[in-house]
């Protein structure tokens, strides 16, 4: 599951945008392996805080049991209305857009076929965790087994990309500059979203304390191996400058390895890492609102577990209806793309309620995060970075991330004090 949902399509779109910031591909793998070294810090956060709360929702709970339930609804309540249905909405829509390549699609076909992908994959997952989880296993061995493939096949039939002069910028990290590193490095952090979602199933997951630890750090391994891998491949076929002016990198380097059938076979292994992403994301995303209702903070009807599935059934169901409004009306994208920044700040919150629930005698998580302090701090530090250079460059418009969030505040404090189911 860590696997298969944070492979999804950016790999094969961010890349470009890294080497943008960065002056070599040298500092292009610097930027890809710090991106993996981030986030197996926060992955190994969130083992610790799993170990410690085995219950379904995940930094939800994290954040309820290191500060406050407001801070929790908080998350919960960005999660829904943008940041995890306008995921699910993305990359249906990518799904629908890449489906194109082998039936003539319209813009109104692109989205039935999104919305269609949404509702298949949520009525999967209505009828049980063991479903999801049987098509996640194998959308996923699909998906790793295409990069090997295309990795593979890029160093065995490809030419060399690297022309003399670029092969020799490529030697260094050259003169890039702070600023530009964080930029490629937020770029880079883009396409490790999702780490944090398999402990939204910790209730459901069979000795969670110690299964989530170890599928955190396995799944995260995996992951950056597999970029690494795919990023070698496109440098390997492709010059460097080519591959930051690409807007489509993947498919200009399936075409150089495979000639002019390069684009419909990788348009497939998009199509297939992008709904191996989204069954993930479908499964995961409702165990939230499950235990936010479970507490009181949604109506309880919402957090209902179906008689004979065993499975958030109502909640999956408020998911898919509204992932799909954000497809059919086009707004997932101005969602999206102005609330990722919001995702980072509560990873920061998360790692350092870390540090803070550590003073308290009554914390006791099975598995521990070595190094005392620092690793969590370093990762507190970064998320910010990240957060605060994406806030930055946003225009006045882009900051309705912050106010949606904003508006949880009211709605918590309506809920908490006036609500009835």
């Amino acid at each position: 599951m860590v696997a298969g949902t944070i492979i999804g399509a950016s790999i094969f779109v961010q890349p470009s945008l890294v080497t943008r910031h960065v002056s070599s591909v040298a500092g292009a793998y610097a930027v890809w392996t710090l991106a993996g070294a981030l986030t197996l810090v926060g992955a190994l956060v969130c083992a610790e805080l799993a170990s410690a709360f085995p219950q379904s929702g995940g930094v939800y709970v994290f954040l309820r049991e290191a500060y406050s339930p407001a801070l929790g609804f908080l998350w919960g309540w960005a999660m829904f209305w943008s940041m995890h249905s306008g995921i699910v909405a993305a990359i249906a829509v990518v799904v629908g857009r890449y489906a194109a390549a082998f039936v003539p699609l319209g813009p109104a076909g692109t989205r039935g076929v999104a919305i269609a992908a949404v509702l298949v994959l949520s009525a999967v997952n209505y009828r049980g965790i063991r479903q999801g989880s049987a098509v996640q296993t194998v959308l996923t061995l699909a998906k790793v087994g295409a990069v090997v493939a295309i990795t593979a096949a890029a160093f065995a039939l490809g030419p060399r990309g690297a022309a003399p002069a670029t092969a020799a910028a490529a030697a260094g990290v050259g003169a890039t500059d702070a600023a530009g590193f964080v930029l490629a490095l937020a770029a880079g952090l883009f396409a490790f979203g999702g780490w944090h979602m398999v402990t939204y199933t910790a209730g459901e997951t069979v000795a969670p304390e110690r299964t989530l630890p170890r599928a955190l750090i396995a799944g995260t391994l995996l992951v950056t191996a597999c970029y690494i891998a795919l990023n070698a491949a496109y440098f390997h076929v492709l010059p460097l400058d080519v591959v930051r002016s690409s807007s489509r990198v993947a498919a200009d380097a399936a075409d150089a390895v495979l000639g002019s059938g390069g684009a419909a076979v990788l348009a497939g292994v998009v199509c297939l890492s992008a709904l191996g992403a989204l069954n993930g994301i479908v499964l995961t995303g409702p165990r939230v609102y499950h235990a936010m209702a479970r507490d009181g903070l949604l109506f309880r009807w919402l957090g209902e577990i179906h008689p004979r599935f065993g499975t958030p059934h109502r909640a999956i169901v408020c998911q898919a209806v509204w992932a799909s409004v954000l497809v059919a009306t086009g707004t997932y994208e101005t969602l999206f793309v102005q609330v990722v920044y919001t995702e980072w700040i509560f990873f920061a919150l998360m790692a350092a309620g870390l540090l803070l629930l550590r003073t308290r005698p009554s914390y006791a998580p099975r598995f521990a995060l070595r190094g005392g302090p620092l690793l969590p701090a370093l990762f507190v530090v970064a998320a910010l970075l990240v957060a605060g250079y994406q806030i930055a460059g946003a225009s006045a418009r882009g900051l309705i991330g912050l106010f949606l969030v904003g508006l949880g505040v009211p709605a918590y404090i309506v809920r908490r004090h006036y609500g009835r189911d």
